[in-house]
């Protein structure tokens, strides 16, 4: 088995909840959240970030708002929408049922 190809599933398996997360503390243009991603040793890649901003926009848990830059073209800024906020609170439940799972199965059992 490939190590690195297992560790790279279980990180892109967070991806979503991250994001979420990351915009649960207010709006963020896409370099943002990259950046707290990278911080977190969640590197992410624009090419990965823009589809998954794409597919949760799409599914109403995120709204954009355009704002102009005098350094450059127009930043679209990303936040969390009331369905968004919802949502995050149910994966918060399942990452916590999640953590507590794999804690109880580190441990070792008594024989």
């Amino acid at each position: 088995m490939n190590i690195e190809n297992t560790q790279a599933q279980m990180r892109k398996g967070v991806l979503e909840y991250c994001i979420l997360s990351i915009l649960n503390n207010g709006e963020a243009y896409p370099s943002e959240i990259i950046e707290q991603l990278k911080q977190g040793k969640l590197i992410v890649v624009e090419g990965t970030l823009y589809p998954l901003l794409t597919r949760l926009k799409n599914a109403d848990l995120l709204s954009y708002r355009w704002e102009e830059s005098t350094s450059g073209p127009p930043r679209k800024y990303y936040q969390l929408t009331d369905k968004g906020k919802k949502f995050l609170e149910e994966l918060a439940t399942t990452w916590d049922d999640l953590v507590a799972a794999v804690e109880i199965t580190r441990k070792p059992t008594k024989k």
